[in-house]
């Protein structure tokens, strides 16, 4: 057996079990700081769409979770939302709701849908604005310094399109990253640690290299010159039972809702872009193997740094869609039932949807709002004639805001449920699943009457 020395060592307690403590500064150690610079791809991820879409992706600076950016495909749709979406005149059906008309029609918190709720809006396009571009909109939008010349009377070609929004918690968010990129390396010359020095301008550039290799712009599609304004109703439903009804324009209908949204990546080839992310790939492993090298007082800075823009993309993925989207191109008007948007069970929901749209062909197109049974087509009947005969009401803003609609719009009357003989859904369908019961009940107790009478022949 060779004399050599090993490198094993064993750990033994202290005097009387004393509990061992860093008291020297020399004696931390932050190996494993550069764990922090790959943490949080799930904030990184659920942002990076629409954070793609502003100039300031282009900005050397500190990202968390860089990495999730660099994939070997990427994304050719934005994120779908589970739900049903029919139209209420041509018949148009799809699966899931797109992620932009998600985000214009969802609520004002961000979350989702009650069960059995029923809220209706409309949806028209805004003209572009005539006035010249911000500053703003010059350095984060990429938009021309130039004065754009628009028509008096605003065409389809002539409305904005949807982007992310000039100044919000993603643009603090970015700045944050940059103004940290920049303190840690002024501290790095400062301190005269060439390790952090190359890990700073490695990880800000790879930030670059990832805007680059994501920037994207969406494409929607124009409505053909000389077709004429029709109707695109539009009912959602969602899998706990709501419904969301959509008063448009059939174009705005396909725009939003069924012409699929295409992504335009500014390098759409996909070997190129697999060669970008092969070399941000190997700039992040470099940058993290320098930043494991740093000084101990460098690795402090670095560590703060990172937990610091962690916090921050985490509350930016926190707060609702809406805050990171410029949808001024869309103007959307609350519509209500006098009886509020809530309700107790499905049918009451379904009945709802049904005095929005003064129809029930969509109930049966794609996957059926209502079960395909006689007694439902039956009820079906009942409730389009019943809603038919109520005219909706337009309606101001209440000057308080503790009622049960505070908004401006149609108001939608519903039969009084305190007024006796006044048609209820509920109530509707219990008499004629009990018709249609004893209706059952008279035919099977015709059968035994009519083989007897066969057997007498």
């Amino acid at each position: 057996m060779s004399g050599g020395s090993n490198n094993a060592t064993i750990a033994i307690p202290g005097h009387d079990w004393q509990m061992m403590w860093t008291y020297q500064f020399g004696d931390f150690q932050l190996d494993i700081v550069g764990f922090l610079a790959v943490l949080g791809e799930g904030s990184i991820l659920s942002v990076a769409q629409v954070s793609a879409l502003s100039r300031l992706f282009y900005i050397p600076r500190l990202l968390p979770a860089s990495q999730a950016l660099l994939r070997p495909t990427r994304p050719n749709s934005l994120p779908p939302t589970a739900a049903s979406v029919t139209a209420v005149h041509t018949g148009n059906y799809k699966d899931h709701l797109h992620h932009v008309a998600h985000v214009l029609l969802s609520m004002d918190s961000g979350e989702d849908e009650p069960a059995f709720t029923v809220r209706c809006v409309s949806v028209t396009k805004t003209p572009k604005k005539t006035k010249p571009p911000t500053r703003v909109d010059t350095w984060f939008r990429g938009t021309p310094t130039r004065r754009e010349t628009v028509s008096k009377s605003p065409t389809y070609e002539n409305l904005p399109v949807v982007k992310s929004t000039a100044a919000g918690p993603l643009t603090y968010v970015t700045l944050l990253g940059a103004l940290l990129s920049l303190s840690l390396f002024i501290i790095s010359i400062c301190l005269g640690d060439g390790m952090s020095l190359l890990a700073t301008i490695l990880l800000s550039l790879l930030s670059t290299l990832v805007g680059f290799s994501n920037k994207w712009t969406l494409q929607l599609p124009k409505r053909p010159h000389g077709s004429e304004k029709e109707d695109g109703d539009v009912v959602i439903h969602y899998p706990n039972g709501s419904y969301l009804i959509v008063k448009c324009e059939e174009e705005v209908a396909r725009e939003l809702f069924f012409a699929p949204e295409e992504i335009n990546y500014r390098i759409s080839s996909a070997t190129i872009y697999r060669l970008i992310s092969l070399l941000g790939t190997l700039m992040l492993m470099l940058g993290i193997v320098f930043l494991a090298n740093a000084k101990l007082q460098l690795q402090f800075c670095w560590a703060g740094a990172y937990i610091i823009l962690n916090a921050a993309h985490w509350a930016a993925a926190a707060v609702p869609q809406r805050l990171h989207w410029d949808l001024s191109c869309y103007e959307v008007l609350e519509h209500s039932v006098e009886e509020g948007p809530k309700n107790e069970n499905f049918t009451e929901a379904l009945w709802k949807a049904i005095v929005f749209t003064q129809s029930t062909a969509w109930v049966q197109l794609g996957k059926r709002a209502a079960p395909q049974t006689e007694v439902w087509d039956k009820w079906l009947v009942e409730a389009v004639k019943e809603a038919k005969s109520l005219e909706a009401r337009e309606v101001e803003a209440p000057k308080n805001n503790n009622t049960l609609w505070p908004y401006s719009g149609f108001m939608y009357p519903v039969p009084d449920r305190r007024r006796e003989g006044s048609w209820q859904p509920r109530h509707a369908f219990r008499n004629i699943q009990e018709a249609e019961k004893a209706a059952g009940q008279q035919a099977e107790a015709a059968k035994p009457v009519a083989v007897a009478n066969t057997l007498e022949v």
